[in-house]
Order: C-alpha cells, then structure tokens, then sequence
C-alpha cells in the first residue's frame, strides 16, 4: 500500500446558477457568482478516498490550478477525506486562458514530483466540457488510460477499469501507474460533514507556481467570442393529426 493518487479538483460555476454572458462577450460573468467543486471532480475525489479507506492507496492528495479562491475547492476535498493539497496559482491573463493543456502539464510535473502511480481526474468539468485533460495528461506521461470509468479496481499493480462507451460497457485491464477520469455512475459523492470540514482547516495545502514545476503557461487558443444560444421558439399545439401534418408541410419540414 505504498501508491499516492492525485486528485484534480476544478472550481467551477455552481451547476444551478443561470449562466450570463458579459456584454462585451468577452465571456460569462463570475463576480458575484457562486462557485462549487465540478461534480465530475466530487466524483474522483470520492473514489480516491474510498481506495485509500480499503487500504489500496497510502495518500490522497487534491490538486487545482487558479487563483486564491481555489483553495476553498481544495478544503472541499480535504473535508471528503484527502490527506493534503497543492495549490498551482494561476491568475491574470494566464487564469483567464488557462487549458487543459496547461492543466495536462501541470499534472504531468506533479505526478513525477509526488511520484504518484494514480492520477484520478473528472472526465469533464461542467463549464468548459472539454474532456481533454485526463487525456492529454496520460500523453504527457506516457501512462495508459481509463477513461468515462464507471467502475474501478486495483489488482496489485494492475487497474482494471470498467468503461462507459456507446452502447454498452468496455471493461479494460491497465498497468499502474495510470490515468483514470470518473463518469457519473462511477460513485455517489459523500457530503463532508461539519467534523471532517473542521480538521480539513488544519490540513496542509502547499503553495507553488508553474514556474516552480517547468511549465510553459502560453495559451495555443484563442477565444473570438461567446455568445448565449439562440433562444427556443414556443411550441405549437395541434388538435388531430392531419393539422400537425399541414403544419409540418407549411414548415417545409416534409
């Protein structure tokens, strides 16, 4: 029981606050706005702590990238039960256009710096859905992958992972250390309870730059514009079906 697993941690927009778009649509509006752990994150934070309960992993560590606020999303973590936590403090400019590929090669240093033999990340984060770090950090490492995991198992050193794919599951066998994104289905969170948040104050999370870790900040992507989706026109209510037909035909639909 020797592995450490890292624990990506992302502070997003709460998922039931109606998003804003700014008026010059230069992108959605945060001041004032609350903010929560992506759930997709709340998931990998709850499987790593459940490995670490059976006694499979040694150390939990939680990780998130931004500015002073993360730590709050950090302390979250530490309450579900991770032993500590690194803060990379990203702001400015570089928050602003920070990537999944500026996150991958954050986490590619931690890994080989905490020596960790688990990376376990959300397969997506609720503002951005890219769905591209879990990846790209696999690449960055040259570690295997499980991805959109519903169900994961350390055997010795190996992991077997259960994924959700279309139209069924693919249950793969992978050699630590290794990268696995949690989809839904994958656990219930726990909620952290007032004990747990009280000792997760006196938990250490470290501080440091990317600088400190070799990473290149330089966005390779550019926001133009965001722009609200158009809004839905009401619907039409038809007694029979021969007027759903007509109206279909003044549509141009059939």
């Amino acid at each position: 029981m020797t592995a450490r697993v890292l624990v990506g941690v992302k502070r997003v927009i709460d998922y039931a606050v109606k998003i804003r778009v700014k008026p010059d649509n230069t992108g959605v509006v945060t001041d004032g706005v609350k903010h929560s752990m992506n759930p997709f994150c709340e998931i990998a934070v709850e499987e790593a702590v459940r490995l670490k309960e059976k006694k499979l992993v040694q150390e939990v560590v939680a990780v998130s990238c931004g500015p002073q606020q993360v730590q709050e999303t950090i302390r979250t973590a530490l309450a579900m039960g991770a032993d500590r936590g690194i803060h990379v403090e990203v702001s400015g400019k570089d928050y602003d256009s920070l990537g999944p590929l500026q996150v991958s090669k954050i986490l590619a240093a931690l890994a080989k710096k905490e020596e960790a033999s688990l990376i376990i990340l959300g397969k997506q984060a609720i503002d951005d859905d890219c769905n591209q770090t879990g990846q790209m950090t696999a690449a960055l490492l040259d570690w295997p992958q499980g991805t959109f995991a519903s169900e994961l198992v350390i055997e010795g050193d190996k992991v077997k992972v259960v994924r959700e794919i279309d139209g069924g599951l693919e249950t793969i066998k992978l050699n630590m250390p290794v990268v696995v994104t949690a989809d839904l289905r994958l656990n219930t969170p726990r909620y952290a309870t007032l004990p747990n948040i009280m000792k997760a104050k006196k938990k250490k999370i470290a501080n440091m730059k990317p600088g400190d870790l070799g990473v290149d900040m330089t966005s390779r992507v550019e926001v133009l514009r965001v722009d609200e989706p158009p809004q839905r026109q009401a619907g039409v209510k038809v007694e029979s079906v021969e007027d759903l037909v007509s109206k279909l035909k003044e549509a141009g639909r059939i």
